[in-house]
Parts: structure tokens; C-alpha cells; sequence
């Protein structure tokens, strides 16, 4: 006698309920995704087709294609075919449908045509967020993450990857040549025909090449991608680089709701006050702390984060590379604000010497007097210049000492940080699996991106109040 649970018979007739809400539970994440999409005033965010024409085929309502999208990227089904397949197979679907499946090309369609209204879509949630009160704090953090773009590396192109390929076209064309010239001073009866065919195209690939390299280096980047356009090569860990899209996300520390982010193809350098800007707006608050690491240092971009409300704690770092050259660094110089002096490590003073402006910025210049110096018996180790060590100070570099001191007297800034910006994109990136992303150019990914920012600020709300309570909430609420 087996002990095992038994299946029902394959040839057995079953009887399914009648209703397709009784598949759905009251606590089912679906249920949120149909409030909250039925909530919307999507012809006022943008969507196309929510008013039908009078003649042709009718068309599917956005409201029901947007609620497709919602699940697949709470459930990690982010493509248009496996959504189609999903809608034909998956009861969660068809309860969220009403039973409709339109095919891949329908869905893709919607997601490229309605960009508008998925930007306006993310940004109503993070509104209803805010009247839920979920940003009391006034707290967040900033930070990029690299995401795989639809390029492979061997196709994007600098101008070092190409001058390496042409010096390896020349190797085998000088190789080639040289094997002709054996022939002909051996005067060998050989067939050639192979050798002078890979010359031809040995040559054509190397004109390719240069005229590549011209397109390369005329790119205010300097480098091109094929496949997309607007991806870029980026250092993404300390020995690897590859072709993505920088993805910057302003993150609530509170609850870790993602209340503003923009797809860029650059580093993170100048992009504190941008970001900041765009989580003022979505706050409605322009007196925010704002998190972020030393990527982000940059002494004019600081302060124009203060100019706008902001306060900005972002850790300083050094890049003047005094260290390596075996002279004093400059922070062993001390300054005095009252007598406008630095003083050395030797105890001299470095008084003021004129002004110098380098890159828009102005700056004072400040130096000890030739004869103290040239006596000094640290001189060796100031500087390796017959002329006294200079030390230039900007003119706003009392608000950045300012914003040091206060980073120091929070220790534990830069660990809410890491603990809050880290979290969102991580599980973003586990929800899209060990992939690339699916769309192209600055528009798709943004779009793609908008849809992902959505799905996770959906599923925190959940988490935070249950399915029950947010519903309760959606329908309360005028967002």
C-alpha cells in the first residue's frame, strides 16, 4: 500500500468554479496592481488610445495593457513574448486581463508608444507615497548603478580598441607581403591566389578601420556603439568595463522608496545637484540631506547643492597625488581663517599671493617667503621646485570644510547610505535575472526603467501595508 499523496486521474472531468475571482485571493499583489491602474486618469498622464476611434478595429485599453506590464515586472516576466505567453496560460492574468491576450507586438508597441504616461504613471505613485506621509525624514541617498546595455562590447569603439585592431591588420598584411616576396625570390611555381585574396581583404578591412577611427575620434566622447547608439563603455568594478547605461536613483531612507531616478551615460561626477533637484521636486521639499559617496565630489556641483536648500554629505577625497611624489600632501597645511594663513608643517606661514582663476574657478594663491623657505630643512619634502610650495584655496572652500566637519560628526551617514541606495537596484537587478536590458537608445531604456522603478515601489508599499491596507489606501486617496 503506497503512502504517498495521490494525483487525480488525467482522463477525469473537473469541474472549475464558474467564477474566476474565487483563483484570486483578497491578499493576491494583483489586486493592488487593478486599483491602483482603474484609479488612474490615464488620458490626463499621457496614454495614447484611451479614447477610441469611431471607425477601424478597436484597439485594446491601455488601462488593461499597463496592468500586463505592471505584473510581468513584479513578476520577472519583463518580456513582450513571455507576457503573451503568460496572459494565455497564467490565472492571475486572466483574472487582471478579463481574459484578454494580445500578442508580443501589441504589448511592445504600448510600452514604446506610451512613454509619456509610464514617466507620469511612476511619478502620481511617488505623489500618493508622499500623502501617505512616507517621506517624513527628508532624508536620501544617491547613487548609480550600471546596467548591461543591448551592446556587446566588441562592438562599441575607441580609439585605442581601434589603433590596436589596425596594428594587428598591418601585422598580417607585412606577414603576407612577405610571404609574396619569398615566392618571388625563390621564383617558386606556387599558387598566390589565396594570399592576394586576403590582402584585398585585409586592406578593405583596414581602410574600414580608419575611417572608423576618424567617425571615433570627431565623437565628443570618443567612442561609438553600434548596436545602441547612446550606451557607453563605463568602469563598472575596478578591473572590468563594460557597455551600460548609468542608471542614477535618489532613494528615501525611511522606507527605501525610489522617489526619483534618470538613465544617463556617464560617470557620477556632477550629478549630485541634478539628482537632488529631482527628489526636491518629488518631495515638495527643498530641505533635504542628501547622501552620497565620494564619486560624487565635486566642489561646484556641492555647492550649487546648497544654493538650492539641499545639504549635501558627500566624503572628500584626495587626487593630487603628493603622496606619490613623496612631498607633504595639502591637508598637512593648516588654515587660518582669521588671519587668512596657512601654516605649514614646518610652522611657517603661507600668506596670500594673488588670485588665479583655472576652469571657471577662482582661486587664491598662497606661499611662504623665498628666504624662509630656501633655508627650510623641510624643503625636500614640500615641494621638489626651487620656488616656495603654493597652495591654492577656492573661494567657497570654507562650505565644503563646513560640510566636512558635519559629515564627521555623523559617522554613520555613509553606512545609511550604503544600507539604503544599495537595497532598490539590487533587487532590480535580481528581478531582471543575469541579462541585459531589453530596450534601446535613451527613450526605451528610460521607459524600461520607469516600469522597473514602478514595479519596486509597488512591492514596498506592499510590503510596508499589506495588500489590503494599500488598497484601502488607493481608493481613498485623490492622486
Amino acid at each position: 500500500m503506497s503512502h504517498h499523496i495521490k494525483g487525480k486521474s488525467r482522463s477525469q472531468a473537473t469541474f472549475f468554479p464558474e467564477v474566476l475571482d474565487d483563483f484570486v485571493s483578497t491578499e493576491n499583489p494583483v489586486r493592488v496592481i487593478d486599483v491602483f491602474v482603474d484609479e488612474l486618469d490615464l488620458s490626463a498622464l499621457g496614454f495614447q488610445g484611451v479614447v477610441p476611434k469611431d471607425t477601424g478595429r478597436p484597439n485594446y485599453h491601455p488601462a488593461m495593457l499597463l496592468k500586463l506590464y505592471l505584473y510581468g515586472y513584479l513578476n520577472r516576466i519583463q518580456s513582450s513574448r513571455r507576457l503573451e505567453k503568460e496572459a494565455n496560460r497564467n490565472v492571475e492574468l486572466m483574472w487582471l486581463t478579463e481574459r484578454l491576450a494580445p500578442d508580443f507586438k501589441t504589448i511592445a508597441d504600448f510600452r514604446k508608444n506610451n512613454g509619456k504616461g509610464i514617466k507620469q504613471c511612476c511619478r502620481t505613485f511617488i505623489d500618493f507615497c508622499r500623502q501617505m506621509n512616507m517621506f517624513s525624514d527628508a532624508l536620501v541617498a544617491i547613487d548609480g548603478s550600471k546596467f548591461k546595455a543591448s551592446n556587446n562590447k566588441s562592438k562599441n569603439y575607441t580609439p585605442r580598441k581601434l589603433q590596436a585592431s589596425m596594428d594587428r591588420v598591418e601585422k598580417h598584411i607585412a606577414r603576407y607581403l612577405s610571404q609574396l616576396d619569398e615566392v618571388d625570390l625563390n621564383e617558386q611555381v606556387t599558387d598566390t591566389t589565396p594570399i592576394e585574396e586576403k590582402l584585398v581583404w585585409l586592406k578593405a578591412r583596414l581602410s574600414e578601420l580608419k575611417q572608423l577611427k576618424e567617425k571615433v575620434e570627431a565623437h565628443p566622447d570618443k567612442q561609438i556603439s553600434m548596436t545602441d547608439p547612446d550606451s557607453r563603455l563605463l568602469k563598472t568594478t575596478a578591473m572590468e568595463r563594460k557597455v551600460c547605461y548609468n542608471v542614477q536613483s535618489a532613494v528615501d531612507c525611511k522606507h527605501h522608496l525610489i522617489v526619483a531616478h534618470e538613465v544617463t551615460n556617464t560617470t557620477d561626477r556632477n550629478q549630485l545637484c541634478r539628482m537632488g533637484k529631482q527628489a526636491q521636486t518629488a518631495l515638495k521639499n527643498d530641505e533635504i540631506t542628501v547622501l552620497a559617496d565620494k564619486g560624487y565630489f565635486s566642489s561646484k556641483d556641492i555647492v550649487e547643492a546648497q544654493d538650492a536648500g539641499m545639504t549635501p554629505l558627500v566624503p572628500n577625497f584626495d587626487t593630487s597625488g603628493s603622496e606619490k611624489k613623496g612631498i607633504f600632501n595639502k591637508t598637512l597645511f593648516q588654515y587660518d581663517a582669521e588671519k587668512n594663513i596657512y601654516i605649514c608643517p614646518a610652522k611657517q606661514e603661507l600668506t596670500p599671493r594673488g588670485q588665479v582663476t583655472d576652469k571657471g574657478l577662482l582661486y587664491r594663491s598662497y606661499s611662504c617667503s623665498v628666504k624662509l623657505c630656501r633655508v627650510c630643512s623641510m624643503k625636500p619634502k614640500c615641494t621638489k621646485n626651487a620656488s616656495p610650495r603654493k597652495i591654492r584655496r577656492w573661494e567657497n572652500a570654507d562650505r565644503i570644510e563646513r560640510m566636512t566637519h558635519l559629515l564627521e560628526s555623523k559617522p554613520d551617514s555613509m553606512v545609511i547610505r550604503q544600507k539604503t541606495v544599495e537595497h532598490p537596484f539590487g533587487t532590480i537587478k535580481l528581478w531582471m535575472g543575469a541579462t541585459h536590458l531589453l530596450t534601446r537608445r535613451f527613450k526605451g531604456v528610460s521607459i524600461e526603467m520607469n516600469l522597473h522603478v514602478l514595479a519596486y515601489n509597488l512591492k514596498r508599499m506592499i510590503s510596508i501595508f499589506g495588500v489590503s491596507g494599500l488598497i484601502k489606501a488607493l481608493m481613498a486617496r485623490s492622486y
